[in-house]
Formats: C-alpha cells, structure tokens, sequence
C-alpha cells in the first residue's frame, strides 16, 4: 500500500494572499500543491492583456508567487500544479523557467494546452444563462472549455517540477495527482467522486480555515490575520483527513467544512465535472481532532458528454463615477447628486446604474425605514460602445463638486473596457489537448 498522498492549496483565486503558500510549502510536507488562481472574471481580464500583448494573458502575479516557492519546492521534493497560465500557458512555462534561470535552480514545467476552442465553437450555439446564440452578445473574443484530470496526466507523469494550465475545472487540478498517484482508471467514478470532493473542500484555500465563513458573535474564527491554508492527505481509496499547519489561524471544523463542500454547489446529487458526475449527499464527516476532520462517501455515476465553455465576448467600456456625502442629511443629499446625474444622462445611456453605498447598494433598497446613515457614497456607472462615451459618467459626478448639493468629496472616476462573460456547452470529443515541456538546468546553459 502506498502512503496517503497529501496535498494542500496555496490559492483560492487570482488576489490571494502570497505568504500563506509560502509557510505551508515549507512546512506542510506536502507532495502537491495546488494553486487555483483563476475564474470566470480572471480569465476575462487574461484574455484582456493577451489581445494588447501576445507574450502576456498568463496570471499577472505569477512571477510574486513562484520565486519564493521554488526554492521550497526543490528542497522538499514538492510538486505544483496550477492555472497560473490562465489565458497563455505557454507563456507562463516560459516565465517559470526564466525565474528558475535566473535563480539557478533546475526545473521542469509541463504547458497543458488545448482549453481555448475558439475556433471550434459555433456561434450560434445557445448561451447556458440566456438561451440565446451566442453571437447575439457581440464579437467572441475567447472561448476556453474546463479541461478534466485527463487533460494533467500526461504532464503529470512527464514528472514536470510544475504543471501549469490554463482553464482547467477547479476540482480537477487536485483528482489529477490523486488519479496520477494511485493510477486510477478514469472509470472509476466512485474514486474519482470522492477526490472531487477533497478537490472541492481544498480549491478555494482559507475558505476551508475559517475565511468567508467568520461571522463575529455567531460564527467565531480564531487569528484570521495570519489564516491558515489547508492541506489533505488522500488514501487509495480517494477518503481524506483535512487538516492545516499548526501554529496557523483559522480554524477547521465540521461547521467550515459543510459549508465549503455545499458552496457553488446546485445540486448535491449531481454536482457535475468533466471528470464525473459526483452525488455529495452521502458524504460523512468526522471530527479527529482540533482542525483535522475526515472526509469520505462520495459516489459518482459516469461523467458529462460534454464540457462547460467559458465564453468572453467585447462589452464594450464601463465609465464609473463616485463621490461620498457626510453628516446630517446625507442620504438625500446622495439622493439630490444621483438625480441630477440622472437627468443629465438617462437619455444618453440605456444601461446607467446608481447605488447609494451605505444604504442601496448591495438589495436595491433600505431595509429599515428609520434608517439615517450619517455618510453615503454615491457610486454612478454606465455602459458604452466607446472609452469616450463612458468618460461622460465620471464627468458629470465629478461635476458634482460645484453644480451638486452641499457637502460633496473624494470625487473618484474611471473607465474600464469590459469583456463579458457566458457559457456554453461543446462536445468532449472536439476539445484536443496538449503537453509542452520548458525545463531549464545548469548543464544546459551555452558557453
């Protein structure tokens, strides 16, 4: 029998925190790490960068993350898998071989290609949130399909030092060494179930130590400044312990685990991957001790004919303007500048949106009509064919300062240009992917 295999997550998304895979690198002892950095949005704004700079599209913060890790990865024989390469993986191999050149540490890196399917996608296949043709949005400008634990192994067993990706479903980069490990057949819907499960549980980092699970007087989590990320060690049979490094914050209970295993989750019975399609509701969970829990039961039937595609289409700019009102009155002084923007811009604009921060923001509405609040911030945003078009927004709040009501400051405004976001489905069989080696050794180098 093998050891249990243990991996453990160092990013949960594109801005997590730096230092936190850095101690569990170096004291997790781990034979993975995962560092799932990208999303829906993140590779929007990967698709952004490609499209002004071919050499770029990969994690804009790759760099900050893998000079103070490989070091630790080579010396305690740890290795990395990761969607750093979000909308260029190539690319990215390519900056992590320059890093391990410049600091003189040896290095294999596996390019997983073969997500983007731009070119195979019809454009007049339905959206999955609209039921519309897709080409109804505007021109398509990406389409990258969530590759599976297939699409790893074969850089996993070139026994590359990092596998980099670029959209990969999220609990897919944590069943790909597990399957790689165990050598799991990829029928093995059950094993593979159950690693879909520690996948889940571990994708999202400090989510699982307490992060977006705090609650202050209700759900309590101990020194969130220094939070722990977590790590799982798996056995043959994909059942896993869950556990952090001691001495770190945040807690691992059976309150913080539910709540990951059912976050994002529609539907409990039928949690779909390109892997397999997982049943959660038999899961159980046991308490072992402080922040380890055990977790297993997950089966799985089969997986999808097909594949999830993210879709980026050209969505014109956003042109953003905001100002803060204080003291008495504030919220209908708030009120006053909203309306005057209004009326200055509704008919030049059909979609303009107005929130007042503090007190409709987030529901539309206040909840409690006695309700005063002593600052707002007036936030107006607009969407529009044109960079020119969409600098009127912050403009005309800006404008406030001297034509708006009493009281008005820190007048901020922007402009964004925006690629939106939709999916859609493609058949598995037209999805072909690719292993690139990039390595770089001392032996290699030309006198």
């Amino acid at each position: 029998m093998r050891e249990p295999l243990r991996l453990g997550c160092g990013a949960g998304f594109a801005g997590d925190r730096l230092d936190a895979p850095i101690h569990l690198a170096e004291y997790g002892k781990l034979d993975w790490l995962v560092l799932e950095c990208l999303a829906e949005r993140t590779i929007a704004l990967a698709q952004l960068r490609k499209r002004k700079d071919p050499d770029a599209g990969y994690d804009a913060r790759l760099e900050r993350r893998i000079e103070p890790l490989l070091p630790l990865l080579k010396r305690n024989g740890t290795r990395l898998v990761s969607n750093l390469g979000a909308a260029n993986p190539l690319a990215a191999a390519d900056a992590i071989v320059a890093i391990a050149r410049r600091m003189k540490i040896p290095v294999k890196v596996a390019a997983v290609t073969g997500d983007d399917v731009l070119d195979r996608i019809d454009p007049d296949a339905l959206s999955m949130e609209g039921g519309v043709p897709l080409a109804s949005y505007g021109a398509l400008v990406s389409a990258n399909a969530y590759l599976g634990a297939e699409a790893l192994l074969p850089a996993m067993a070139s026994g590359a030092d990092i596998v980099v990706t670029g959209r990969v479903a999220d609990p897919s980069l944590f069943v790909a060494p597990i399957a790689h490990h165990y050598r799991w057949p990829l029928d093995d819907y059950d094993r593979l179930a159950r690693a879909t499960a520690v996948g889940h549980l571990l994708e999202c980092a400090g989510q699982l130590c307490g992060g977006y699970f705090a609650d202050p007087g209700r759900k309590e989590v101990p020194d969130m400044a220094h939070l722990g990320f977590p790590f799982a060690d798996v056995d043959a049979e994909g059942a896993a312990t869950f556990s952090k490094v001691a001495g770190t914050g945040g807690s691992i209970t059976l309150a913080t685990v539910k709540e990951q295993l059912l976050y994002e989750v529609t539907d409990p019975h039928a949690y779909l991957t390109p892997d397999v399609v997982a049943d959660f509701s038999r899961v159980a969970l046991r308490p072992l001790g402080p922040d380890r829990i055990a977790v297993g039961g997950a089966r799985g039937a089969g997986r999808p004919a097909q594949l999830k595609v993210s879709v980026g289409y050209v969505a014109g700019y956003v042109g953003e303007g905001e100002i803060g009102y204080a003291g008495s009155n504030a919220e209908a002084r708030a009120r006053l500048a909203a309306d005057i923007v209004h009326e200055r811009l509704s008919e030049r604009f059909s979609e303009l949106r107005i929130d007042l921060i503090g007190a409709t923001s987030l529901h539309g509405r206040s909840f409690e009509a006695s309700a005063h609040p002593y600052e707002v911030r007036l936030r107006i945003a607009a969407r529009a064919a044109t960079a020119d078009a969409a600098a009127l927004v912050g403009e005309e709040v800006e404008a406030l300062y001297t034509n708006g009501p009493a009281g008005g400051g820190g007048a901020r405004r922007y402009v964004h240009e925006q690629i939106g976001i939709v999916s859609t489905l493609i058949d598995r069989a037209r999805v072909s992917t690719a292993v690139t080696i990039r390595e770089w050794a001392p032996h290699a180098e030309t006198v």
